[in-house]
């Protein structure tokens, strides 16, 4: 069932050590078929070097495992939350990469300081709420999706234009329209999160400017959108 989008999966985890974006088993990806209601997902702490293709749990949107012998990803009720929240993607990513772990645990939005951040996220990425006990105690990795999902919700953010959150204390999730754009956002979400860590870090005799308006809206909209000029055209 749903062997190419398992094939898919397993070569977006298998990214994540080869983009550095994971230490021993912190990190995971899933792709969703729109159509049949299922998503695919890493199994539960298997050691990416031993994963395979075979090894993918196929889940409903209502939490079942519907296929695979391996226990899914702890995280999975995080991406169904997602998935049923914002109908626009297809893929979603979780890891603790060091830098934008760094911001989730200060418990601060990243800036949006230059052009390299403005090209593919529009404006500051969002970190979110703590949890309550409540919620944490009743259903953890439920929560922490409603949690994530209703901050954009509650800020009006287009989830395509804000590819990525910072879950507060605990680190960050992107997403993309399929598991290998979720892991580009992933990756440029890092290197965002370690420029902007410098650029703080920098003496300076002014406050920090975040990047100017107007900039912000020529870098973001000339790769995204109608009027996108941004590379070769299909």
């Amino acid at each position: 069932m749903l062997e190419s989008l398992k094939q898919k999966v397993y070569e977006a985890n298998m990214l994540l050590p080869a983009y550095h974006l994971v230490t021993f088993t912190w990190g995971n990806v899933s792709g969703i078929d729109r159509e049949k209601g299922l998503f695919v997902i890493k199994p539960s702490g298997v050691p990416y070097e031993d994963l395979k293709p075979e090894d993918m749990v196929v889940m409903d949107l209502e939490g079942r495992r519907v296929e695979g012998e391996l226990n899914p990803s702890t995280d999975t009720p995080t991406h169904a939350e997602l998935y049923r929240r914002f109908p626009g993607i297809g893929g979603v990513v979780h890891t603790h990469s060091r830098w934008a772990t760094i911001w989730a645990q200060a418990g601060r939005d990243i800036p949006a300081y230059g052009t390299t951040h403005a090209d593919y996220i529009y404006g500051p990425v969002p970190c979110c709420r703590d949890l309550t006990p409540e919620e944490v105690e009743t259903a953890y990795e439920l929560e922490t999706g409603r949690v994530i999902a209703s901050h954009f919700e509650s800020a009006h953010l287009d989830p395509l234009h804000v590819p990525c959150v910072l879950a507060r204390h605990h680190g960050p999730f992107a997403w993309g329209r399929d598991p290998l754009e979720a892991v580009h956002n992933a990756v440029v979400l890092e290197e965002v999160a370690m420029m902007a860590w410098h650029t703080e870090a920098l003496p300076a005799s002014q406050p920090r400017m975040s990047l100017p308006d107007h900039v912000k809206e020529k870098h973001f909209l000339r790769k995204h959108g109608p009027h996108a000029y941004y590379g070769q055209k299909k």
